[in-house]
């Protein structure tokens, strides 16, 4: 009888063919892209839907009474178009018009962004162009530290400084005739001003940079067209 072959003695494997196996990888990889693509498109629809409930909440929360909300793009030619951030040009700067049930001109709500204690806080501001001033705000999002930072959605003090925060234009209409400006708790005096929410400076002032870094760069494109946006409706 003869004896087994030691495990050194095997023949060794046979080499998987190297195009066998690109093949097949390829297989998976598109297979696996396919998958991607159609759960994309799939929630897409939804994810927009989504997005445009969310945004009409905001834009009601910060211009009460609104009935109808229209997207435009402020251009940097000074022109104003329908339409909404995606696939926009270069510079534009996305607002919401808000009309009420007659299709009047309530207001306009734009974003502004600046960096806090924990991350950038977004906010949404709603503006009247009577009064050429900021009249609601509302959180967009932000992360910063709960019981402190999130005072800024809840702190009544806080919140009336945006019922009727001054941000009308200079005479050359270039930019704001006093820019926003966050100061420390209980020293406000102007109506540019906003008062700080003690204990939470650093987010309060993210808010008031990020308004004002909007209000200057939307305004003058934005006021000299409102007759233009109010017909719109």
């Amino acid at each position: 009888m003869n004896a087994p072959q030691s495990p050194a003695a095997l023949p060794p494997p046979a080499p998987t063919p190297t195009r066998a196996m690109l093949v097949t990888l390829g297989l998976v990889a598109a297979i696996c892209g396919l998958l991607i693509v159609t759960a994309y498109e799939g929630s897409l629809s939804a994810v927009k839907e989504n997005r445009r409930i969310a945004l009409e909440r905001a834009v009601t929360k910060v211009l009460p009474g609104a009935q109808k909300t229209v997207s435009w793009l402020a251009l940097p030619d000074g022109q104003v178009v329908a339409g909404n951030a995606d696939g926009a040009p270069a510079g534009a700067l996305p607002f919401q018009a808000a009309y009420d049930a007659q299709g009047a001109l309530m207001g306009i709500a734009a974003e502004g962004a600046a960096k806090g204690y924990a991350d950038t806080v977004r906010v949404m501001f709603g503006y009247k162009p009577q009064c050429q001033c900021i009249v609601g705000i509302a959180v967009v999002s932000m992360r910063e530290t709960p019981g402190i930072g999130d005072k800024i959605l809840v702190d009544a003090g806080f919140l009336k400084n945006f019922e009727a925060l001054d941000v009308r234009l200079g005479a050359d209409m270039k930019a704001l005739a006093n820019a926003v400006k966050t100061v420390k708790h209980g020293s406000k005096t102007e109506a540019w001003q906003i008062d700080a929410i003690s204990g939470a400076t650093v987010t309060s002032r993210a808010v008031g940079r990020g308004i004002d870094a909007a209000a200057q760069a939307l305004l003058p494109r934005l006021v000299p067209k409102l007759e233009q946006i109010g017909k719109a409706s």
